[in-house]
């Protein structure tokens, strides 16, 4: 490695070398090894590379694959006019840019739903799940800070989740019923909001508890 070469550049190098491999072997240090050696190419590189860039392993590894996709994203929504959307549609373009960019590595998506899956991975899994539609969020310029910080990215986690899973068995051309199922999943979830106002607002009309026992003792 050049002293000059920015050492997150090297992990992304080693990271889209891996991805091939993870397909066939799995998230696993038979990939990430392999990984290194194709990333280095031309430059005194070798197996051990993948432990000097990655010293925590394949979590550190699927991390940064997590961080990777966020930033692909963020670069492929850069290019929208999310201004003119309505939130939405700012929401649905989010999830289909971060799809966009795991799509040349389905298999290897595949495989590593399989890897997080396992008992031992579910807490970095949920974690991974939290931050990826934080940036989808963030991404698409919520700048909210209060309790609707949560609620947002409460509601978008299962939609994002199910939509990779379905997404994942698509074979329509171009992933149209992933956006179909896309769009229905988001137009169930904005109903949720208005039913909870619905609600909220019914509540205020009745009197109140302690009106009516006070009335009742009286």
């Amino acid at each position: 490695m050049k002293k000059s070469e920015d050492f997150g550049v090297v992990r992304d190098r080693i990271l889209v070398a891996t991805l091939p491999h993870a397909a066939f072997d799995g998230w696993s240090r038979t990939a990430l090894r392999a990984g290194a050696v194709d990333a280095g190419q031309g430059e005194e590189w070798g197996p051990e590379m993948a432990l000097r860039a990655f010293p925590g392993g394949i979590p550190d590894l699927v991390d940064h694959f997590a961080d990777w996709t966020d930033r692909r994203m963020a670069e492929e929504l850069a290019g929208l006019d999310l201004e003119s959307m309505r939130v939405r549609d700012r929401i649905a373009a989010g999830v289909r840019a971060r799809l966009a960019v795991l799509t040349p590595y389905r298999e290897g998506v595949r495989r590593l739903l399989s890897h997080l899956a396992l008992p031992l991975n579910i807490p970095q899994a949920a974690r991974l799940t939290w931050a990826a539609v934080d940036a989808i969020w963030y991404g698409v310029g919520d700048q909210s800070s209060d309790f609707n910080f949560y609620t947002k990215r409460g509601l978008l986690a299962p939609v994002y989740s199910t939509t990779v899973l379905y997404w994942l068995a698509d074979e329509s051309e171009d992933f149209a019923d992933t956006w179909a199922y896309l769009d229905r999943r988001i137009a169930d979830v904005l109903k949720i909001p208005a039913a909870s106002s619905r609600f909220k607002k019914a509540l205020s009309s009745l009197p109140s508890p302690i009106g009516v026992f006070r009335r009742a003792q009286g």
